[in-house]
């Protein structure tokens, strides 16, 4: 790892996420979190705040990136739900098959190598009757903003520790073997290439 991705990247990565417009995106998908819960790039803990402390039996939260988490500014011991912290990338879970009622994953999908093992472990973790919440950027509508998106896109995957301004996150899902229950998109406020965002629900297929 070199010192960028760190010491620099961790710092652009969760200042980026924690702008308004991204906090207000995660309030929409993540308190309808419910059982036990598995949230894949927990990032610094953005989200945590969001949970429905009467919904979550407990949460396991997995992140590659100790040096991301560990800007979290939560006192883990006072979470209002059992919590746990893993080290973990998405395409290997250390967890057992069906065991999750919810799994999370929020600015993430653009980000992840691998995209089709991991929504296979995800597949995998959840429970036959498992929601999986989702809240990411990706593809724009517009056929000039999705240009920018294919122009930029080389540097940006370098400079954002692989994030992708321009995957199609509802046709990746879909092609998984989830099925899309709901979904809603929009720009948010921000840089256009980067701030078109899907949300909603999808279960196995």
């Amino acid at each position: 790892m070199n010192l960028y991705n760190k010491y620099v990247l961790p710092k652009v990565i969760n200042w980026a996420c924690s702008q308004k417009p991204n906090m207000i995106q995660r309030a929409k998908i993540i308190p309808q979190a419910q059982g036990t819960v598995l949230e894949i790039g927990v990032g610094s803990g953005l989200n945590l705040p969001f949970y429905d402390k009467a919904r979550i039996k407990h949460l396991t939260a997995i992140d590659p990136s100790v040096e991301t988490w560990d800007k979290n500014k939560f006192d883990i011991q006072k979470l209002p739900f059992n919590f746990e912290f893993i080290k973990a990338y998405a395409e290997a879970i250390p967890a057992d098959n069906n065991c999750f009622d919810t799994v999370v994953i929020t600015y993430a999908l653009c980000t992840i190598p691998d995209t089709e093992k991991a929504l296979e472990e995800i597949r995998r973790v959840l429970k036959p009757n498992g929601k999986l919440l989702f809240c990411e950027h990706g593809k724009a509508p517009d056929l000039a903003v999705q240009k920018w998106q294919n122009n930029i896109n080389p540097l940006w995957k370098r400079l954002g520790g692989g994030c992708h301004l321009n995957k199609d996150i509802p046709l990746i899902i879909k092609q998984n073997g989830f099925n899309i229950k709901k979904l809603d998109a929009m720009y948010i406020p921000g840089w256009k290439p980067a701030s078109f965002n899907y949300w909603g629900t999808a279960e196995i297929g």
